[in-house]
């Protein structure tokens, strides 16, 4: 009995295992070249589908055809729901390369904060995500950017860090609550 039990531990662990990285693969916003109009289009891939035929396959996008992945949102909808989701293509080529947070994590790699010119070394998306300074010179998060428009918005925009654009916000929005204070000279021990 004891050995039943180990087995469908055994089991249970692998399903989980498979279908938490599935789950990773194929979660987060995606931008893609629309086939149609040839312009980007922000999709999102249909995440409990993927995950469900994934426990019958390895985690690699290379096996799939057809109807196992399928989009879950895209920009164009609802006036073009019916296509037919030729896009999948590209995220079955470059899985990677279209993740909204991989562009991002290039973008920001090797620059520094426009503000206080801290780099940006490793991105923290959980906890402290960066933001953009647009050319107005108004930071915004960028999850609040659609992902269709990530691209354009990137090309003019700089990057600013989590500390410098929740300080900015706050004057901006609720300066009530924002003191600006003149610092005293530093009086120098040598004199």
């Amino acid at each position: 009995m004891l050995i039943w039990a180990i087995v469908v531990l055994v089991v249970a662990a692998a399903v989980a295992l498979r279908a938490g990285r599935a789950w990773f693969t194929y979660r987060g916003s995606r931008v893609v070249m629309c086939p149609e109009n040839r312009q980007p289009a922000g999709v999102a891939l249909d995440v409990g589908h993927a995950v469900s035929h994934a426990m019958g396959h390895s985690v690699d996008f290379s096996h799939w055809k057809g109807g196992q992945l399928r989009l879950a949102s895209c920009s164009r909808w609802p006036e073009r729901a019916g296509c037919g989701q030729a896009c999948l293509s590209q995220i079955q080529a470059a899985p990677e390369d279209c993740l909204v947070r991989n562009i991002l994590s290039r973008w920001y790699e090797g620059k520094a904060c426009v503000w206080c010119g801290r780099p940006f070394d490793e991105v923290q998306w959980d906890v402290r995500k960066p933001a953009l300074l647009g050319p107005d010179g108004v930071s915004v998060a960028w999850s609040t950017i659609p992902p269709e428009h990530l691209q354009e918005t990137l090309a003019s925009a700089s990057p600013v860090c989590f500390a410098c654009h929740m300080a900015t916000t706050l004057v901006r929005e609720r300066p009530e609550l924002a003191i600006q204070r003149t610092m005293p000279p530093v009086k120098r021990a040598d004199k």
